[in-house]
């Protein structure tokens, strides 16, 4: 981030749009938009944004995946014919 460029107030937004959208597709850094000098706001292109969901989303799988992984370690499992078998039960589904 080079908060230089990276950081402006909203007003800038507002009054040269054209240009903060370039410097988002040029640099593919986010904008920190502030108001009163604080930060309000992060702006930034389509394409980062989906990168950044992609991101985030391995991240969730890869966790759920450790934390499976360490239930089965410390015996924290169920036979998967008991699962069903509740399920039915409080499902009220026959075979």
């Amino acid at each position: 981030m080079d908060i230089t460029k990276d950081i402006q107030p909203m007003s800038t937004l507002r009054t040269r749009a054209p240009e903060v959208l370039a410097h988002l597709r040029a640099t593919g850094r986010p904008v920190v938009l502030t108001v009163d000098g604080k930060a309000a706001a992060v702006i930034q292109d389509a394409e980062s944004y989906q990168l950044l969901l992609d991101v985030a989303a391995r991240a969730s799988a890869e966790e759920g995946i450790r934390q499976g992984l360490e239930d089965a370690s410390a015996g924290r499992t169920r036979n998967a014919a008991a699962v069903f078998a509740e399920l039915r039960a409080v499902r009220a589904v026959s075979r």
